[in-house]
């Protein structure tokens, strides 16, 4: 037996299907299991918390090391038109000066 998502209103673990819905029985609550995988599915944010997307400008907070280079990308470096990507670096941008480079979200914060 698959297991269902527990009731986003009562937490109710006796949530069962009918057709396309789900459907809890303690509170009646009804809602489809696509609002429930697009509610879990994790946003990704900046070291403050705020939400990005695809095309944001962001500051980088901390002077970050390139790995197998002498290079730094410096505190305050504002990076454009940023790339959402899955992965422990789950940014993809252009440098000015760098090139081509990954970084993670918890080293920028939303210009």
């Amino acid at each position: 037996m698959s297991a269902l998502p527990p009731c986003p209103n009562c937490n109710s673990e006796y949530t069962y299907e009918d057709g396309a819905l789900l459907i809890c029985p303690e509170c009646a609550h009804e809602w489809s299991l696509e609002d429930t995988k697009a509610a879990e599915a994790p946003a990704i944010v900046d070291s403050n918390g705020t939400p990005l997307a695809d095309g944001d400008t962001v500051t980088v907070i901390k002077d970050l090391k390139i790995k197998g280079s002498s290079a730094v990308v410096k505190r305050g470096t504002k990076v454009k038109n940023i790339r959402l990507v899955d992965g422990d670096h789950d940014i993809d941008c252009k440098i000015d000066g760098i090139g081509q480079m990954g970084l993670k979200s918890e080293f920028v914060k939303k210009a």
